[in-house]
């Protein structure tokens, strides 16, 4: 998997000025068995009706029926909760120890994983959020408050009463707290979501690596496409065929058809 010219073009890169960007997606989670919230264990029902992810996980929806969406919600967590990171995750804690202020990481999950397993907040851009985080549903400001550990939902039916819903408020005006995730409705802005620094990082770029991530947003697309018009290279860790695999042939890079459990271990001793 790790050949040559793989080789070559890693070590050539690190020898350039810039940070390592690495950007990761559902992939790598899925590796520590979080599913595929698009897919089926995405669905939910309220009542007699079938609710798809994209129709919950939008602002018109949390207006309709916050209730609901605090309880989908609050599952997620718990699945994601019960997850613990893979050897993946933990091949990026030690590129980041040994390249310091040189590593960045942009991840598109919200589990929060990067960050249990060892990625420090000030190197890691969650551009989508964190499901830990919760924050006030009225914008009082943009801080971020842990989401409480009570309640839990732990199953589908489990209900979200009036005391469990009342403990879901924002800590400083007392209004109601929303999850501290980026909607399908809503777009990507610096305060919350960092989308300015996770570009900037990527026009200053060595190397891209891609783990995981099928290229469904147009952020991502975006990083990609800047480095690639900085003339650096870019190698895409994915089982599957996807646009960063395509960038990667262009941009003299290289995809590397693995799971990043595998690739990542791999990789770290030519990336440090």
């Amino acid at each position: 998997m790790i050949d040559a010219a793989v080789r070559a073009t890693v070590q050539a890169a690190m020898r350039e000025d810039g940070p390592l960007l690495l950007l990761t997606g559902a992939g790598i989670s899925a590796e520590s068995g979080i599913p595929t919230f698009r897919g089926p264990e995405g669905y939910w029902t309220v009542g007699s009706r079938h609710y798809h992810p994209q129709e919950l996980a939008t602002a018109e929806a949390f207006g309709r029926m916050p209730r609901e969406v605090w309880r989908w919600y609050l599952y997620r967590r718990a699945v994601c909760r019960a997850a613990a990171p893979n050897p993946g995750h933990l091949a990026l804690v030690e590129l980041e120890r040994r390249l310091g202020d040189r590593f960045v990481l942009v991840t598109q999950n919200v589990d929060g994983l990067h960050l249990r397993a060892g990625n420090s907040r000030e190197r890691t851009l969650q551009i989508h959020g964190n499901i830990d985080f919760m924050r006030c549903a009225a914008a009082c400001s943009t801080a971020l408050y842990p989401v409480p550990d009570e309640p839990v939902v732990r199953e589908r039916d489990t209900p979200l009463d009036d005391a469990a819903f009342a403990a879901l408020r924002c800590p400083r005006c007392g209004r109601p707290s929303r999850p501290h995730v980026l909607w399908f409705d809503e777009v990507y802005d610096e305060p919350l979501f960092h989308a300015a620094s996770a570009l900037g990082h990527a026009r200053d770029a060595a190397l891209l690596v891609v783990v995981g991530t099928a290229g469904a947003t147009n952020l991502p697309l975006s990083i990609g496409a800047a480095v690639a018009r900085a003339g650096r290279p870019v190698i895409d860790i994915n089982p599957e065929p996807n646009p960063f695999a395509e960038l990667a042939a262009r941009t003299g890079g290289a995809w590397l058809r693995a799971a990043a459990g595998e690739a990542l271990p791999q990789l770290l001793p030519l990336l440090s």
